[in-house]
């Protein structure tokens, strides 16, 4: 079935994939366990092309004058015996795992399933061409002008974690055609509001091609967040307003080049622990087809089944060198080509595994932290699974920071006035040095957040005691969110439970911009989203999901401009290093306070028993601005102002003294959660005056000098790129824990 005159060159093998070069297009791809492979043409009717059996067990074969926009797929000639993991059907058009575009137009049915009636039986004759992908040759030439990586330091990193489509689906200042597209995403409006913001990371949920379930199509619902890749190089079609695969490549570009005109990273969020194949009975759509046992993990003593330590059906197998090469392929794809500042790894433990255990220094880990290219980038763990022992908080290697689960949940609670909760705020306010201090890790390697795409948004954490999952028409979603809906479940008009929401959104808030480490928003908490309690929005391609910018709170919104503008201008909120809870620099103006300090209510120096007192939920921190015990970028001391934060987690109100003349003689309030930011430096205190603190509420004071300190500079906003004892929060405060 080749077509006649078909000029046919034996190919490369390397590099994998359909490789456009000018003149045409060289294919190739691996399996160990073909006997023979078929590339697939459709230009017209399907041509069908042998492919030459290289070194390496890669198959590949070269086509002159075959360029970009071009369709194709595989067909492998291979053993079928389930028994032994074997399931090669050359009656199923394989997408190239390698691919740098895929098309649309997958549907449902008998025909992408690889067995007839059992799937440990007969293999299938249907013909799955007509109702699967394509593959698609991309263009790989693009005008990138001067752009580069911009290489935020860490300490000057806000994230905010953000769904393509979601972002601009009903954004109004976003024209029609752009909305919910890579182009509606680098739209002026929205880059404004990211800067406004003090953003300088978007962390974009899957971007990697990806399957909407058969499940979820049967009930009107699809897989919105898009954790169910079937491609690793290519980015999503369905956000190209081209809706073409070819444009998708294209227009991520410029959106990523517009980002970085901006002084915006962009970070992936990226899986790399399974496919959209599932488990045994799932569809044959790619690696399946190809290798089954080398691509995935079977149960070892019944290879017709899978392991499943991500609870998808599947986990890949990232004990074999060809998995290991495709990932490391694709994670250098995306930053040489895609120009991509960093990734998180989804459920990044399953990486680690080798035979169940996770392995701290797993091949995965080795390989990242050897290359070059990969190891220069923001690289971000979701430090957990599903399978025994997954739940590695703490764990990864030094080069990696982590979703910080320990600082979400016990901010959550501290917030709700739950017990014992004191001291955990202590750890994870300054950094949580007890989970990262240890193996030469810094606070960065804590990203902290308060919410995230999976559970209650800000908004719904303060207004929901329940999950309200009824849309999805399934039982899902976590029940135990450590959520409080202050008196109300769900909307009321009662005033003081509504300004009750607004202040613990605040305290919410502010708690997480004034953190060491590197705060990380979820995209529309700063205007007041809400799912309507649903906490488990996976399959909800709606308004449910997408951000509402006609009903924006902007009041909150203000709030957080101002927590971005505050974070940005004094280093004393993002340090570094470790809190060590003595003298930094001696010879530096006034006594010598310690870097941190933690007060009691009264003003005085905290106790064990304060600490240790089950229904303490109300303290004091000072901080120093004048004991950096790193210099800045240029060998210079950091010279900041000092603050004292005061948290008050009791529903009552009290008064709050400050502390005694050495700490500072004169303080003004910056913030409260109850009146927000100080429209100016009037509000002034002098020690021990008694502060009256409403109940449930956060202070932030800035001490007053008697000259002005000559502050370090700000970080710089991003601007187009032209190219001892610290107290329960401190290092020395682990053996209490």
């Amino acid at each position: 079935m080749k077509k006649q005159g078909r000029r046919v060159w034996p190919g490369r093998p390397y590099p994998l994939g359909a490789i456009y070069d000018g003149y045409g297009t060289n294919f190739a791809v691996y399996s160990s366990i073909a006997e023979r492979i078929e590339l697939c043409l459709f230009e017209g009717r399907e041509e069908r092309i042998p492919l030459n059996l290289g070194i390496g067990q890669i198959w590949h074969i070269y086509l002159p004058e075959v360029g970009p926009s071009t369709r194709y797929g595989y067909r492998v000639h291979g053993p079928w015996d389930p028994s032994r993991g074997l399931r090669c059907n050359p009656h199923k058009l394989l997408v190239d795992p390698y691919a740098r575009a895929i098309s649309e137009g997958l549907e449902w049915g008998t025909q992408l399933r690889a067995f007839k009636d059992d799937p440990n039986g007969e293999m299938s004759t249907e013909d799955s061409a007509p109702h699967t992908f394509r593959s698609v040759v991309a263009q790989p030439y693009f005008d990138w002008g001067n752009d580069r990586r911009l290489e935020t330091p860490w300490d000057e990193t806000v994230i905010y974690e953000v769904h393509v489509k979601g972002a601009t689906a009903r954004h109004p200042e976003v024209p029609p055609n752009l909305r919910g597209t890579y182009a509606g995403l680098a739209h002026p409006a929205v880059i404004d509001h990211l800067q406004e913001l003090g953003v300088t990371a978007i962390e974009l949920l899957p971007i990697h091609a990806f399957v909407h379930d058969g499940f979820l199509l049967e009930r009107g619902l699809r897989n919105y967040w898009g954790y169910n890749t079937i491609g690793y190089f290519a980015p999503h079609p369905e956000y190209a307003s081209t809706r073409s695969a070819t444009g998708a490549v294209a227009e991520f570009k410029q959106m990523v080049r517009a980002m970085h005109r901006a002084g915006i990273e962009v970070i992936l969020d990226v899986v790399y622990n399974h496919t959209a194949e599932g488990n045994h009975m799932g569809p044959t759509l790619g690696m399946r087809g190809f290798d089954n046992p080398a691509y995935y993990r079977l149960v070892g003593d019944n290879p017709s089944y899978y392991m499943d330590y991500t609870g998808t059906g599947n986990t890949l197998n990232m004990r074999h060198p060809h998995v290991l090469q495709l990932v490391m392929d694709s994670l250098r794809y995306w930053i040489q080509e895609m120009h991509v500042d960093g990734f998180r790894f989804d459920l990044a433990a399953a990486l680690a595994r080798g035979l169940h255990e996770v392995d701290r220094l797993g091949a995965f880990f080795d390989l990242i932290q050897q290359d070059p290219i990969v190891s220069s980038v923001k690289l971000i763990a979701e430090p957990w699974d599903v399978g025994e022992g997954g739940y590695q908080v703490g764990n990864f290697p030094p080069l990696w920071s982590e979703w910080n689960g320990r600082y979400r949940d016990w901010i959550r609670d501290y917030w709700r006035s739950e017990l014992r909760s004191l001291p955990e705020l202590g750890s994870r306010f300054t950094g949580s040095s007890d989970l990262y201090q240890q193996g030469g890790r810094f606070p960065h390697a804590s990203v902290n957040f308060i919410t995230a795409h999976d559970g209650f948004t800000l908004r719904d954490l303060v207004s929901y005691n329940e999950k309200h999952n009824e849309a999805n028409g399934e039982e899902s979603g976590e029940s135990h969110n450590r959520s409080w809906n202050c008196g109300v479940e769900g909307p009321t008009d009662d005033p003081r439970v509504n300004a009750l929401r607004r202040r613990q959104q605040r305290n919410l808030l502010a708690t997480l911009y004034l953190s060491q480490g590197v705060p990380m928003l979820l995209g529309g908490d700063e205007i007041g989203r809400t799912q309507g309690g649903n906490n488990n929005a996976y399959c909800q391609d709606t308004e449910i999901s997408w951000m509402d910018w006609e009903h924006a709170d902007r009041d909150l919104l203000e709030f957080v401009r101002r927590l971005g503008h505050l974070r940005r201008a004094h280093p004393v909120f993002r340090r570094r290093g470790w809190f060590q809870g003595r003298p930094i620099r001696p010879h530096a103006r006034g006594p010598a306070l310690p870097d941190i300090e933690w007060l009691t209510p009264e003003g005085e120096p905290m106790e064990d028993e304060h600490w240790d007192s089950a229904g303490s939920v109300s303290l004091q921190v000072f901080l120093n601005g004048q004991a950096f015990p790193l210099p800045d970028e240029h060998g210079e001391p950091i010279i900041d102002d000092s603050f004292i934060v005061i948290f008050h987690a009791h529903p009552e109100d009290r008064l709050i003294k400050l502390p005694a003349h050495r700490w500072g003689a004169s303080w003004v309030r910056v913030m409260d959660t109850e009146r927000g930011f100080a429209p100016d430096d009037s509000e002034r205190y002098t020690t021990g005056t008694e502060l009256a603190v409403i109940g449930r509420s956060m202070w932030l004071l800035r001490r007053l000098e008697e000259e002005p300190v000559r502050r370090s500079a700000a970080a710089p906003d991003r601007e187009p790129a032209a190219a001892g004892s610290a107290g329960r929060g401190g290092a020395a405060s682990e053996d209490r824990r």
